[in-house]
């Protein structure tokens, strides 16, 4: 794959780029059927031991319809600094990935993604948990694992002045 052109803003630490994944609130993913290109926003759980993103949704729409077919993904996850007022510049650090999507059956693993989004988004998980999961709802919920097989890094850190 091709690398950045702007060597001095990439992100070459794969920890580094695997705490922008766990940090941002949702990410978003390009799924492709045919020439047309279709993107999605979701929010998700980051599993870095496997190297994995899980998010749900629901089990019928296009979004399922487009995976049955090309289950290849690109995505970005992206934590906004801020725009940077008379310099025109944008500070920014974004991790682009590559993956392969597998719709989970396994009642433990939908659970355990599940467990993941949950800790990562609600104030307190355990309270959220204890309502949410329910042997009725972890079987209805649909979740999809995105397997990472690329990472990309980039990140403006500070303001460049033009002459």
């Amino acid at each position: 794959m091709k690398g950045i052109r702007r060597k001095e803003k990439a992100i070459t630490d794969i920890d580094e780029m695997k705490k922008i994944i766990t940090k941002v609130q949702h990410i978003t993913f390009a799924l492709c059927k045919g020439n047309e290109p279709y993107l999605v926003t979701v929010n998700h759980g980051y599993d870095p031991i496997k190297n994995c993103i899980y998010f749900h949704c629901a089990t019928k729409g296009k979004k399922i319809d487009i995976l049955k077919e090309n289950n290849i993904v690109w995505g970005q996850a992206l934590i906004d600094k801020g725009y940077i007022q008379g310099s025109c510049d944008h500070l920014f650090a974004t991790v682009q990935f590559r993956g392969i999507v597998t719709l989970v059956d396994d009642f433990e693993e939908k659970k355990d993604a599940l467990l993941n989004m949950i800790h990562k988004l609600e104030e307190n998980p355990e309270e959220a948990a204890a309502k949410q999961l329910t042997e009725k709802s972890i079987s209805r919920v649909l979740i999809g694992r995105i397997d990472i097989n690329y990472l990309s890094g980039k990140e403006a850190k500070k303001a460049v002045i033009s002459l």
